[in-house]
């Protein structure tokens, strides 16, 4: 009688174990697994226009944007090109215009008064007073994004931006690449009294 016991017991415990246990989420795997694929190939996109021009453009470390990404999410990367780590991370807003009817999935543009993302490499030009505050003047690298500096398309901070992560959606920019207030003046260490130019790289 009491092996009998004994067997209902880890019988009906081995039952509520197994209907408690939770599979893994593979669909969060394979959504970091792409992000980092995506990321991997946009730093060797990266290191190919530097190779080019090796004598005007930063080597050791250059920005991403990763706009696939949730904006309430990082998706601002500094990293270092010689080890493929990555330096620091952050919260970007994206164009207005580039919303679409469709969630988490973006449209973008080159055209003036579109208030869209532009895709592409840019590079961070001169450090300057702007409307808000302290900004970074972009220069577009590429045909997606080669009329960034007449669209006035720079690099700078506003109060909306969070700096942390958070669930839903941020504020947008009106194209521009848009952090929050606290990280902004990470950039300053970064930017600040180089001979060569940074990169950066927004991709989707």
């Amino acid at each position: 009688m009491q092996q009998l016991f004994a067997f209902l017991f880890i019988a009906i415990s081995f039952f509520f174990t197994a209907c408690t246990y939770q599979l893994p989420d593979f669909s969060k795997v394979k959504t970091e697994e792409l992000t980092e694929k995506r990321r991997n190939d946009a730093v060797l996109k990266v290191k190919s226009f530097i190779k080019s021009k090796p004598t005007v453009y930063e080597e050791q470390f250059a920005f991403f944007m990763d706009a696939r990404i949730n904006s309430g999410k990082f998706r601002f990367f500094i990293v270092d090109l010689k080890t493929d780590s990555i330096l620091e991370r952050a919260i970007v807003a994206h164009g207005v215009g580039s919303e679409t009817a469709v969630e988490d999935s973006l449209q973008f543009s080159n055209t003036p008064g579109s208030l869209m993302t532009s895709l592409g490499m840019y590079s961070v030009g001169g450090k300057y007073q702007g409307n808000f505050g302290t900004a970074y003047k972009l220069n577009g690298l590429e045909k997606t994004n080669n009329k960034a500096f007449e669209r006035f398309v720079v690099l700078h901070s506003y109060q909306c931006v969070p700096f942390e992560e958070q669930l839903t959606a941020i504020c947008n920019s009106e194209g521009c690449v848009m952090l929050s207030n606290e990280f902004f003046p990470t950039l300053f260490n970064y930017l600040d009294g180089r001979k060569k130019k940074v990169l950066l790289n927004i991709y989707y």
